[in-house]
């Protein structure tokens, strides 16, 4: 199971250090549990992640499309150079609110909630 951990008022799942087939499901699971409470907008901590495939891909814009549905959002903390180059390819970094670390997307979440 991940972790999923409350950061100055927010919720935070942290991804794998590998995202891939395998443990998708699982970080799916954790990011359904985070939102079930309704908060307003939950992070997603990819910092220790340095892959991240297909499946994991899905998972966040699957992820991202519930909460916009539910008017809610996902943000990703990202700072790795390989993950963030695919989430360039494949555009999903227009699609969902990224920032560099885990304190920056913690605090633009606990102020868009505020």
């Amino acid at each position: 199971m991940l972790e999923v951990d409350v950061v100055r008022g927010v919720r935070v799942v942290t991804a794998p250090e590998e995202v891939d087939i395998t443990n998708a499901p699982g970080l799916r699971t954790a990011l359904l549990q985070a939102a079930a409470d309704g908060s307003p907008a939950l992070v997603v901590d990819m910092t220790r992640t340095r892959f991240c495939d297909s499946a994991g891909l899905r998972v966040l814009v699957d992820a991202h499309k519930q909460a916009l549905a539910e008017g809610r959002a996902v943000l990703l903390a990202v700072p790795a150079a390989a993950v963030l180059r695919v989430l360039e390819i494949t555009g999903i970094d227009q699609a969902i609110p990224h920032f560099a670390s885990l304190d920056e997307a913690v605090t633009h979440a606990a102020e868009s909630a505020g």
